[in-house]
């Protein structure tokens, strides 16, 4: 089991800059796949971020140049720094851990991140 507790999210001008992390429990995080989608009001579910074990990464278009994830596997964390924010950025972001090979997927609660002057 895994369990993920997201931090970091807040209210952001257009521009600004803001870090979210992910704290996950459970042991062998370094083998996981850790990412971030987020969730806008009335919209669907989108990836945001993924980064492997190995530590290649993968972006949305929408986010490329602007946010970076990355991961610290002596503490059990990934983080996704979002830079140059803007209000379409306004969502509930999630962090989402899978092991290759295994079908479980596991989410955490979700941090709000808005933009807005």
């Amino acid at each position: 089991q895994v369990q993920l507790v997201e931090s970091g999210g807040g209210l952001v001008q257009p521009g600004g800059s803001l870090r979210v992390s992910c704290a996950a429990s459970g042991s062998l995080f370094s083998l996981y796949t850790m990412g971030w989608y987020r969730q806008a009001p009335g919209k669907e579910r989108e990836l945001v971020a993924i980064i492997t074990s190995d530590g290649d990464t993968n972006y949305a278009d929408s986010v490329k140049g602007r946010f970076t994830i990355s991961r610290d596997n002596a503490k059990n964390t990934v983080h996704l720094q979002l830079n140059s924010l803007k209000p379409e950025d306004t969502a509930v972001y999630y962090c989402y851990a899978r092991r290759p090979g295994f079908r479980q997927e596991y989410w955490g609660q979700g941090t709000q991140v808005t933009v807005s002057s």
